[in-house]
């Protein structure tokens, strides 16, 4: 299998933005235009190139530059706050983080304060703005907990906030980006507070997700490999894929969803945690059940006749997105290294080919759309079928059964050591033993197209 190779980041339509006025105290919708950012923006990446790893400038001969870099950025959240009153809180908290930064000799930063008091998921207003000011790594992009700078814009249509009083997720924030630094001309697509550099760890009120940068992604990747394979697309799938603001408020309704599932049903007593060691097709798995929870969930609210028309059409666009980038954007981006994401791909792809509704014939991809639903949810009557019989099981006996449930539909690699059964002393052993013996591509990708992004 090829990859599609590294490109710059994305960000949603449009790409040519208007030049706007400079900025008019209080109003955030010129807030990228002013001086006040543009200082702040240039200052923050400056002292980027000062800090190691760790966010620390240990160099002394590098303090007074740093120092002058700190002012400059102080000075532009202070004459950006106005604009932004409803971070007041956090605006007031930062400045006093960066000076308990530079008074103590530029060690390993803490802006634990500043983040307590940094809330955006209480103000989920449809275009409402954030000065987002951290020194932090970006997930999918520099591991360096270097200070980023971003101003971004609440995505949170009236629809949305209908649905979320049904699928209650008051942590969930969708974001849109209006301007950022380098740490973020990447592929990340997050914005997580665990990823601030801080002296503990709080209990965390807040996650986001920039769903213009997921929406045009998958755009721009549907669109590629929809041509390499020849898929003619429905006309409302055309219109997905032509309108960035409807593609935003789908991926909104389909993460909604998908964040809200984790941790939620019948799941085993080891459940799926992000930072504990496990083969990677747990990861799959889990991924995956979310994700088909949002399918199945929209199925029903595309039949719901008391569901209003915008709510029905998006939850059908969400059932076509997460069919496209599973079987699209997840196996044909990134490596072949425990690409967890790629495996669940891989695994719907084949079980909608197994179950007829999926056809690669004259090379050319076609679906039975009509059948297509009900395939998905069994497929996801599966997987909660095996969680639920996992409650029963010690943590490695549920692996085991979770490999049997992949590879009844995916071949495993040929060498693999789990196909051929893991040895006693494994088997008896330590769960990091069964670990190990899992290879890095335990399921290998029978895809070798590459679609050329053309957007």
């Amino acid at each position: 299998m090829t990859t599609i190779a590294h490109t710059p980041s994305i960000i949603g339509e449009p790409e040519v933005v208007e030049r706007r006025p400079e900025l008019v105290e209080g109003d955030a919708s010129t807030a990228e235009h002013s001086a006040a950012w543009a200082q702040l923006k240039q200052a923050a990446t400056a002292i980027q190139a000062l800090q190691e790893k760790d966010g620390s400038i240990p160099d002394a001969a590098h303090h007074a530059e740093a120092s002058r870099h700190v002012a400059a950025i102080v000075g532009g959240i202070r004459a950006l706050a106005p604009a932004f009153p409803h971070d007041a809180a956090y605006l007031e908290a930062l400045p006093a983080d960066f000076a308990k930064w530079e008074a103590e000799g530029f060690g390993v930063p803490d802006f634990l304060d500043s983040l307590v008091a940094f809330d955006p998921a209480s103000h989920r207003v449809d275009g409402l703005r954030h000065l987002v000011v951290f020194p932090m790594y970006t997930q999918n992009g520099s591991p360096d907990r270097h200070v980023e700078a971003l101003i971004v814009e609440v995505i949170w249509p009236a629809f949305i906030a209908k649905l979320e009083e049904r699928y209650t997720n008051k942590l969930f924030v969708s974001l849109r980006f209006i301007d950022f630094t380098p740490g973020y001309d990447t592929n990340s697509a997050v914005l997580f507070p665990e990823t601030v550099a801080m002296r503990e760890i709080p209990p965390f009120t807040w996650g986001a997700i920039f769903q213009d940068r997921e929406a045009a992604r998958f755009r721009r990747v549907v669109d590629a490999a929809a041509d390499v394979t020849k898929l003619e697309l429905l006309p409302s799938q055309q219109r997905l894929m032509e309108d960035q603001h409807l593609a935003e408020e789908v991926f909104v309704m389909w993460d909604l969803i998908h964040d809200r599932s984790h941790m939620r049903g019948d799941l085993p007593f080891d459940p799926f945690m992000i930072k504990q060691r496990m083969p990677f097709f747990l990861y799959s798995l889990e991924e995956l059940r979310c994700d088909l929870t949002a399918f199945r969930e929209c199925v029903a609210l595309a039949r719901d006749e008391n569901a209003d028309e915008q709510t029905r059409d998006r939850a059908v666009h969400v059932q076509h997105a997460i069919l496209f980038d599973r079987i699209f954007r997840f196996p044909l981006t990134g490596s072949r290294v425990r690409n967890y994401d790629g495996l669940g791909g891989q695994l719907l792809f084949a079980w909608l080919h197994q179950h007829h509704v999926l056809h690669w014939t004259d090379t050319q991809l076609a679906f039975d759309w009509d059948a297509v639903p009900e395939v998905v949810i069994a497929l996801s009557d599966a997987i909660d079928e095996l969680y639920w019989q996992s409650i029963d099981r010690p943590k490695t006996a549920h692996w085991l059964a979770a490999y049997e449930l992949v590879r009844g539909t995916l071949e495993p690699n040929p060498a693999s050591v789990w196909a051929r059964g893991l040895p006693d002393e494994v088997l008896a052993g330590a769960p990091k033993g069964y670990t190990d013996a899992v290879l890095d591509d335990e399921f290998p990708s029978r895809c070798s197209t590459r679609p050329s992004p053309r957007r």
